[in-house]
């Protein structure tokens, strides 16, 4: 069958409008994942939420983000990324119209499935409109490499924005926020975003299904093992599951002649091993971030907006990180890079593991902090590159789609099993002690990327 393609002629042609468009919609689908985090005791006076009930303001998101993200690389490959990306767009925006004018808190939860449905599908094309709209070379390592500080800091920055919001008006304005953004991202995406050629094609329903279902399993299981422990019921089926249908979405991808996830993506070396560092790298980093911010608030006595100021100084040294790797990458090599970063942010873990109640933010949080920015912004950049470079234009969708997909699994699971080890009364400085596990075991995985 012939393939089609949007007219390029639409764009203005300017690489930075375009690269600030793309960033600035993932920024606020990001933000969402941590904004509401300070907003939750306005959110469970005003609807009434119980104790056990409000963590679905966060699941929910969590959810229908992380389990729909494959499905939304998949879409964007065959209806046109740019298309999937607008519609994304305004789907997340009209959510986030929904959920602040919440009355129930039914009302609220099913806003943030939506809200996470819309970010599933322009999530995954980011990074690939980004393959499409800058050159191999200096120009799309520079943009991946904003990409991915922006990635990175985008939770605490949510932070910022959660305690600013709720201070100056109320936790309704944390979802309203997204609104006029969102609209205008929408406009003016289609006039400096080149549309990607469109693959004719099926889609495979069978392999969207049981990945949707089962990292939504996998990621449910965690959640739920924090408060009902590894024996009960719910936790052992959720998992069993979340494993037989994972099996089965494998089964699938290698029989239908279109799948979702292509199984040659994992062909090469060096992007399965981007793959594994997905997964293992924001698990280590997404508990101790989580932590950090309950021992700003809840030892230290900051305040909501002074717990989101004290975490400026992590992207901070991602940001500056990030502007020296385009220069850093061609010298050393991606397997260098990601060795290096992912060992500094062992040593902020060890370092973390020390931490104790009369522990004071100079020295005992900052300097954590700064090595956690240099490392995650050593190791981010070059672990994106790796998963697009070399990969079939009929693939970027998927590929991106499948890295974002395990980063928010990693993440997700890094924090249910911090969350659960706290829960058992263990130490703060125990509980870092296994998100510096989760970076040895991501530091041992790079030393298997390719030398160069």
């Amino acid at each position: 069958m012939p393939t089609s393609t949007s007219p390029p002629t639409t764009t203005t042609g300017n690489p930075r409008l375009t690269l600030v468009v793309i960033l600035t919609c993932q920024l606020m689908i990001i933000l969402d994942s941590t904004v509401m985090f300070i907003a939750l005791p306005g959110i469970q006076a005003t609807l009434g939420f119980s104790p056990a009930g409000l963590s679905w303001v966060q699941n929910a998101y969590l959810l229908a983000f992380g389990g729909l993200l494959l499905l939304g690389g998949r879409a964007g490959d065959i209806l046109g990324r740019r298309q999937m990306y607008v519609a994304g767009i305004l789907l997340f925006t009209a959510a986030s119209l929904a959920g602040g004018l919440a009355q129930t808190a039914g009302w609220l939860v099913a806003a943030r499935v939506a809200q996470g449905v819309g970010g599933a599908m322009a999530a995954p094309g980011a990074l690939a409109l980004i393959n499409t709209n800058f050159p191999e070379g200096p120009a799309r390592t520079r943009a991946i490499g904003i990409y991915s500080a922006v990635a990175g800091s985008g939770a605490a920055v949510g932070m910022i924005l959660g305690g600013l919001i709720t201070s100056l008006a109320s936790w309704r304005w944390a979802l309203f926020v997204n609104v006029p953004i969102g609209i205008v991202i929408a406009v003016v995406a289609p006039t400096v975003i080149r549309e990607t050629v469109r693959r004719p094609g099926r889609f495979d329903l069978g392999g969207a299904f049981t990945a949707t279902v089962g990292m939504a399993s996998v990621v449910y299981g965690f959640i739920r093992v924090a408060d009902a422990g590894w024996g009960d019921a719910g936790t052992v089926g959720a998992f069993v599951a979340g494993v037989l249908l994972l099996g089965a979405f494998v089964v699938i991808e290698g029989r239908v002649e279109q799948p979702i996830m292509p199984l040659r993506l994992f062909a090469q070396r060096a992007r399965s091993v981007a793959y594994v560092n997905s997964v293992l790298l924001p698990a280590a980093m997404f508990g101790a971030f989580f932590f950090l911010t309950q021992f700003l608030q809840q030892q230290l006595g900051f305040s909501p907006l002074e717990a989101g100021l004290g975490l400026l100084p992590l992207p901070a040294a991602m940001i500056v990180m990030v502007r020296l790797v385009p220069r850093l990458l061609p010298r050393f090599g991606a397997r260098t890079m990601v060795l290096t970063g992912v060992a500094i942010v062992a040593v902020a873990d060890l370092w973390l593991t020390r931490i104790t109640p009369d522990s004071g933010y100079l020295t005992g949080v900052l300097g954590p902090m700064l090595l956690l920015g240099v490392g995650v912004g050593s190791s981010f950049p070059p672990t994106s590159l790796t998963v697009l470079n070399g990969v079939r234009p009929a693939d970027a969708g998927a590929a991106s789609g499948a890295m974002q997909a395990l980063q928010q699994t990693g993440g997700a699971v890094g924090l249910a099993v911090l969350v659960t080890v706290s829960a058992t009364g263990a130490s703060l400085g125990t509980t870092f002690a296994v998100s510096l596990v989760f970076a040895l075991a991501a530091w041992v995985a790079a030393l298997f990327f390719p030398s160069r």
